[in-house]
């Protein structure tokens, strides 16, 4: 494989799912990254392209290629198993954490951005006033009782359930940060 796919063009990798949510802040993240939307669905192409190449990495060796060595590792109990944790910081999103999960065979559960498990769960405005970007899964459900999961519309996504006062908010996540809120 080349050498020539790293943070940057990862970064690139988790964009075009959130650009079908919240394309204003995909433009601004392209802008941020001096990038262009060709170099973005090229990475995004190449990444998705290595699942059918014999010899690409796969499991967590994937993303080790493509990020470099885990800031942190860790083994996390679900039940009666055990998985693998690894962790990235990624620079289009400084205040949170790439968190890649792995069954006991090696395989990738699950990828998605993260609050780093020091940082305590910001302060969110009601769910009507919640912008894209602003937070990951677990902060709505650690701030609003009473809120579920539920699967999304796509491997990458996650959806919660908001109940407020004028209803329940459905909040839509990518890669797990949030993308929209659709009111009641």
């Amino acid at each position: 494989m080349a050498v020539d796919f790293g943070v940057r063009e990862f970064q690139f990798t988790l964009l075009p799912r959130m650009a079908d949510l919240a394309p204003e802040r995909v433009e601004e993240a392209l802008t941020e990254l001096d990038a262009t939307r060709a170099e973005m669905r090229a990475a995004y192409r190449r990444w998705l392209a290595m699942a059918h190449v014999p010899r690409a990495p796969r499991g967590l060796t994937r993303y080790r290629w493509a990020l470099g060595p885990p800031a942190t590792t860790a083994r996390r109990r679900f039940g009666d198993l055990t998985c693998g944790v690894a962790r990235w910081p990624l620079p289009l999103w400084p205040d949170l954490l790439f968190e890649v999960l792995t069954g006991p065979g090696g395989d990738v559960w699950n990828d998605w951005l993260i609050r780093p498990p020091s940082s305590p769960t910001p302060d969110l405005p009601p769910p009507p006033d919640l912008t894209p970007w602003s937070c990951v899964v677990s902060d709505v459900s650690e701030r609003f009782p009473g809120a579920r999961d539920q699967e999304g519309s796509a491997p990458t996504r996650w959806t919660v359930l908001i109940p407020w006062h004028d209803g329940t908010h459905r909040a839509e996540f990518v890669h797990g940060l949030l993308q929209h809120v659709t009111p009641p």
